[in-house]
């Protein structure tokens, strides 16, 4: 039986990982899967050698204290890829883990997929020249990243982006409102701190004294947060004090229901922004690292714009509030005008609807063509 060894390292590669899955389970129903994944990945199948939240760390600073248990983890991981030989590898996202994985079992001649192409068009581009060899295919989610690539003869393929198929824009606004007993007065607002533990540290705090200001302006507000299920008690114990206790949704149906009843979002950058975007909700984008993260960024990011959406659509479509910008006064006043101006929150949805259809794969889903590409790879 044809075996897969697939690797996602957060939540986000978690829900590609689950889809490709089941995508490739259509076209290839004898297939086998081993490898690294979250729930998602757990309901289509996968038993994880380790929990995948171990791996889902970001920034310089925070990556130091943990790279011993990293090196570990990326030990047993090689060890098991060599030892289980599967037909192929695919590796989704996570690149200073997964790229480090691909370069150490390049010689055994296991053939190779990366999903997501790393992000070096925005920072650090030289670092291209490094991944010739890493990969046999590399599926992109983004329409402009093949001719990047393609130069570098890295095998680009552009698949669509799945959050196309994410059902973002399906929720149901009055089945969420009576499920928490919401009031036909209270202004729902969502906020989406990250998936990773270190995010959701540094922003929480931040959301909970921007929330207390704009209570104090609009007191119907009703903050409901999303929290990644390997996350969410601790999101749960670190809100508990807040001035206004939020709605702490944990399940994918659920949040987008969410979408449809908010009036506005606060969002971390990265693929949330293109969920809100699909299901119509106007938002302001914030992020905040440990400062040696960011003045080493701001040294080497090549892009413009923060915020998918923004990048999509070439031009400031939501406000970008980063780092020093990332403050109680500011995101409040972003929000309100948001919540009070409706043509700011409408320039913003209209401008959704031609960014977002940038994504749209050539003949199918994003991931009924990834799992083409991936079978491609079986036949060959």
């Amino acid at each position: 039986m044809p075996h897969i060894f697939i690797i996602a390292g957060e939540a986000s590669g978690d829900v590609l990982g689950a889809r490709l899955m089941n995508a490739l389970k259509l076209q290839r129903p004898d297939l086998t899967f081993s490898g690294i994944g979250g729930a998602r990945m757990a309901e289509a199948g996968l038993t994880s050698l380790f929990p995948m939240q171990e791996l889902a760390v970001m920034g310089l600073a925070e990556i130091l204290p943990r790279i011993i248990p990293l090196r570990r983890r990326m030990q047993q991981t090689i060890a098991a890829i060599t030892t289980s030989k599967p037909d192929i590898l695919v590796t989704i996202d996570s690149p200073g883990f997964c790229l480090r994985v691909l370069k150490a079992v390049a010689p055994t001649g296991i053939k190779r997929i990366h999903y997501v192409a790393p992000q070096v068009w925005a920072w650090r581009q030289e670092r291209v020249k490094h991944f010739p060899g890493l990969w046999d295919e590399l599926l992109c989610l983004l329409p402009f990243e093949p001719d990047f690539f393609a130069p570098f003869g890295l095998n680009p393929v552009f698949v669509g982006h799945p959050v196309l198929e994410s059902g973002a824009d399906q929720g149901d606004a009055a089945r969420f409102r009576q499920l928490h007993n919401i009031a036909p007065t209270a202004i729902p607002i969502m906020l989406m701190p990250g998936s990773r533990v270190t995010e959701t540290k540094r922003l929480l705090p931040v959301f909970r004294e921007t929330i207390a200001l704009l209570h104090g302006q609009m007191p119907n507000i009703l903050p409901v947060l999303a929290a990644a299920s390997g996350i969410a008690d601790a999101v749960a114990s670190q809100t508990a004090d807040w001035p206004v206790q939020p709605i702490i949704v944990r399940d994918v149906a659920e949040r987008y229901d969410a979408f449809a009843a908010a009036r506005a979002a606060l969002t971390k950058s990265g693929t949330s922004t293109l969920e809100l975007a699909m299901a119509g909700v106007s938002m302001a984008v914030t992020y905040r690292v440990n400062a040696l993260s960011a003045a080493i960024g701001r040294r080497l990011i090549k892009v413009k714009y923060v915020a998918m959406i923004n990048l999509l659509a070439n031009g400031p479509l939501v406000p970008e509030l980063l780092q020093e910008n990332c403050t109680p006064p500011k995101l409040a006043a972003t929000l309100q005008t948001l919540l009070t101006n409706p043509t700011a929150a409408e320039t913003q949805r209209q401008g959704f609807k031609s960014a977002l259809a940038t994504l749209q794969a050539p003949a199918t889903l994003a991931s009924t063509a990834a799992a083409q590409a991936v079978v491609g790879w079986l036949r060959k």
